[in-house]
């Protein structure tokens, strides 16, 4: 049934499902992560098109880590020099080139870690993004559909896809296409990714933390800027990476 109740029914049983299949691949990305933490690093997190949406989740929200940074392509636009038409174009993610400029302008250092999200995981951007990132010796963790990418083609020319570089691969569990309802005729409507994606980030933050309080250590965590003392104590933190952690409106 193409209804909200109908959605609801349908993703109820998506979200059991990477809870419980993806269980041992967070805890090994939570401790990638937790090492470069601790080691001076920050957590890099990309996504091109509608997976900017989990880049977003776990960068420079309440509740979240304060060492994250969110690379986007507007980083190309509002960070360095590229004019404003450039963004229009809607195959802008598929330009391998694109990822030089992101990853120059992130300017990471040896010990940061990098999460990419693609849904698809066949892009120009992501692939040649995460091809940097390994040539720079980075961890790279990739959240992406292990249905949809198997079915698809790559598009970047070294004929990689996202997850066949990463460290650990985080299957977002959406269909390929990735939406849950079909229709009459074929096609289906309401995507999924995004729901999943978000849950696997706040998995993901949980889990970091949690190996933090382990260990007898304090976790930089991000106060709501909407509660009393919420902005000093989160200027403190990011304080400690001056000059590593974009924050744009």
């Amino acid at each position: 049934m193409i209804s909200a109740q109908g959605y609801a029914e349908a993703v109820r049983p998506v979200l059991d499902r990477v809870v419980d299949s993806q269980a041992e691949a967070i805890g090994r990305a939570a401790d990638l992560i937790v090492a470069s933490l601790r080691s001076g690093g920050v957590l890099q997190a990309f996504g091109a098109g509608h997976s900017e949406a989990f880049a977003a989740e776990l960068v420079a929200r309440a509740g979240g880590l304060v060492p994250t940074n969110r690379l986007s392509l507007h980083d190309l636009v509002l960070h360095g020099d590229a004019p404003r038409t450039l963004l229009a174009d809607p195959k802008l993610e598929r330009d391998p080139a694109v990822a030089h400029q992101l990853h120059a302008l992130a300017g990471p250092h040896p010990a940061d870690v990098f999460v990419v999200a693609s849904q698809s995981g066949i892009n120009g951007s992501v692939v040649e993004l995460a091809l940097l990132v390994k040539d720079g010796g980075h961890p790279l963790i990739a959240v992406t559909s292990v249905a949809h990418t198997a079915r698809v083609a790559p598009r970047h020319p070294s004929g990689h896809r996202l997850a066949d570089l990463a460290d650990v691969v985080l299957d977002n569990g959406a269909p390929y296409g990735d939406a849950l309802l079909p229709l009459e005729g074929g096609g289906a409507v309401c995507a999924v990714s995004s729901v999943t994606t978000a849950l696997l980030a706040q998995l993901l933050t949980a889990e970091v933390v949690r190996r933090f309080h382990q260990a007898g250590e304090v976790p930089p965590i991000y106060l709501s800027a909407n509660v009393p003392g919420g902005d000093e104590h989160n200027l403190a933190l990011e304080s400690r990476y001056a000059g590593r952690l974009r924050r744009t409106a």
